[in-house]
C-alpha cells in the first residue's frame, strides 16, 4: 500500500481532478478574466502596485492599474504579493519514500501503479507549493508523468525531463557512442540531456569525464537542438563542462573563482544548491541509509559540503556575469519544500532576495529556453501566477507561504476565496 505520507496529497489530487479548477468561474470559459493585485513582482526585479492582470486563453493579455469595481468573475487577491509561478530547474519527481519508509528502488517490490501515484503526488505537492514549471532530470520514467500533466489528466507543474542520463561509461564511453546515446534520447522524446561529469559529493566529487567525452556529448546535444545539463562537483569537472560548451552546470560545490569566471566568460548557466537536498538527506538518514553510497562516509561528506555550498551561493551571486539559476535537486521527501532552498540562498548564502526570486522566475525560464513563455508577469506570457502572504522580496520566508496557484490560467489553489459577483 502507499505510504501514509502520500495520502493527504492524493486526497488533494482527487479533489482537484474532480473540480478541475478552484474556484470554478461562471463566466464563459474563453472570456477575459481579471486578477486584482495590491503588489506584483513581475519576475524581472520590478515591483508594480495596485494592478489588474487580465487573462484570456491561458495567457496574460494586459496589465493595467486597478480602477473601479472588479469585473464579474474576477479574483481579488487582497494584500497578497503576486509573482510569476516559480521554476525549479533541478528536481527528481520519480524519487519517493515507499511504504517501508525507505527510498524507492527498482527492487523494492512496488508495483508500477504505486510508483505512478507517488510520482503524481510529488507533482501535486510541487505545484501547490507554487512551482509551476520544473526540470526533472535523471529518471527514465518521467515521460508518462510529463505527458499526463500536459494533457490535463492530472495536476502538476509543467515538466521538462531528460528521460535518463549519460556518464563516462555509457555505451563504452567513446565520443561516437556518447553522440549516439544523445541521439537516442532525442528519439525517445527527451527535452534535455543529463550528463554525469563527476562523482557524487558522497564519493568526493572528482571529475569522471574527459574533455573529449564532454565535447562529444554536449556538442551532439546542441546539434540535436537540446540543452545539456551537467552534474559536476569539482572545479575541474565544472570547467571542462564550460569549455565543452555545455549549457548548464549543476551543483559545483568545489567551484572556485576561476570556475565562476569561466562560467561568466562562456555564458554557462550555473545551478548550485544551498541546503535543502543536504538537509533532507541528513535529517532523514533512515530513509536512505544502506542504499548505494548512502552510508556513514557519504553522510559525513554531505555534512562537510554544507558550508562550502552556502558560501558558494554568495560567491556566485557576487560574480559579475554568472548566470545563477534556481534548482533544488529535490529528491524523495523534499517535494513541495522547494522554497526552503530560496530561504537558504538568502539567509545562509547571502544572495539578495530580489535576485533569488529572479533566479527562480525569468532567469530560470531563460535557462530552459522558455524565456518568452513563462517566468514573467507580462502580456503574452502564460498565466502562471502565484501569490504569497507577505512580500518575498522583503522577507524571503514569504515564499513558503504560497496561498494562490494558477498554471496556464487554471487555479489549482486559492486559500480564502474572494471572487467578484458572477463567479464563485
Amino acid at each position: 500500500m502507499l505510504t501514509v505520507r502520500f495520502l493527504p496529497l492524493l486526497a488533494g489530487l482527487a479533489s482537484t481532478l474532480s473540480a478541475q479548477s478552484v474556484p470554478a468561474p461562471t463566466v464563459a470559459p474563453n472570456a477575459p478574466r481579471v486578477l486584482r493585485a495590491a503588489r506584483v513582482l513581475d519576475g524581472t526585479g520590478r515591483v508594480l502596485v495596485r494592478q489588474d492582470i487580465v487573462l484570456q486563453g491561458g495567457r496574460i493579455t494586459a496589465i493595467k492599474p486597478s480602477v473601479g469595481p472588479l469585473p464579474a468573475g474576477g479574483i481579488d487577491l487582497g494584500d497578497r504579493t503576486v509573482l510569476p509561478g516559480l521554476i525549479d530547474t533541478h528536481v527528481h519527481l520519480g524519487w519517493y519514500i515507499n511504504s517501508q519508509d525507505k527510498m524507492h528502488t527498482d527492487g523494492d517490490g512496488d508495483a508500477p501503479g504505486v510508483s505512478a501515484l507517488a510520482h503524481a503526488a510529488n507533482a501535486w505537492a510541487t505545484l501547490r507549493a507554487g512551482f509551476t514549471t520544473v526540470q526533472s532530470i535523471g529518471e527514465a520514467d518521467n515521460a508518462p508523468l510529463r505527458d499526463a500533466i500536459t494533457r490535463g489528466h492530472i495536476p502538476g507543474p509543467r515538466v521538462l525531463t531528460s528521460l535518463g542520463s549519460l556518464n563516462e561509461r555509457t555505451r563504452g564511453g567513446s565520443p561516437d557512442s556518447l553522440r549516439a546515446a544523445v541521439r537516442r534520447f532525442k528519439q525517445m522524446g527527451a527535452d534535455v540531456i543529463k550528463i554525469f561529469a563527476s562523482k557524487s559529493i558522497r564519493d568526493g566529487g572528482e571529475a569522471t569525464m574527459t574533455p573529449e567525452q564532454l565535447q562529444a556529448a554536449c556538442g551532439e546535444s546542441m546539434a540535436q537542438g537540446l540543452r545539456s545539463v551537467v552534474h559536476a562537483h569539482s572545479a575541474e569537472a565544472a570547467q571542462r563542462a564550460a569549455r565543452a560548451g555545455c549549457t548548464q552546470v549543476e551543483h559545483g560545490v568545489f567551484a572556485d573563482d576561476t570556475t565562476l569566471a569561466l562560467f561568466a566568460e562562456r555564458g554557462t548557466w550555473f545551478d548550485p544548491q544551498c541546503g535543502l537536498v543536504f538537509r533532507n538527506y541528513l535529517d532523514h538518514k533512515p530513509w536512505f541509509d544502506g542504499i548505494g553510497n548512502y552510508n556513514a562516509v557519504g553522510f559525513a561528506a554531505m555534512e562537510k559540503a554544507i558550508p562550502l555550498a552556502e558560501a558558494g551561493i554568495g560567491r556566485a551571486a557576487r560574480t559579475k556575469g554568472v548566470k545563477l539559476v534556481f534548482g533544488t535537486d529535490a529528491v524523495a521527501g523534499a517535494h513541495g519544500r522547494n522554497a526552503e532552498e530560496l530561504v537558504c540562498r538568502v539567509r545562509r548564502g547571502g544572495q539578495p532576495a530580489s535576485d533569488a526570486i529572479v533566479s527562480a522566475t525569468s532567469r530560470a525560464a531563460e535557462s530552459l529556453q522558455l524565456g518568452k513563455e513563462v517566468g514573467r508577469i507580462a502580456p503574452g506570457y502564460m498565466a502562471d501566477i502565484i501569490a504569497t502572504a507577505g512580500d518575498p522580496s522583503q522577507e524571503i520566508e514569504a515564499s513558503l507561504r504560497v496561498n494562490f496557484v494558477m498554471r496556464s490560467g487554471v487555479v489549482y489553489r486559492f486559500d480564502g476565496h474572494s471572487i467578484a459577483a458572477g463567479g464563485r
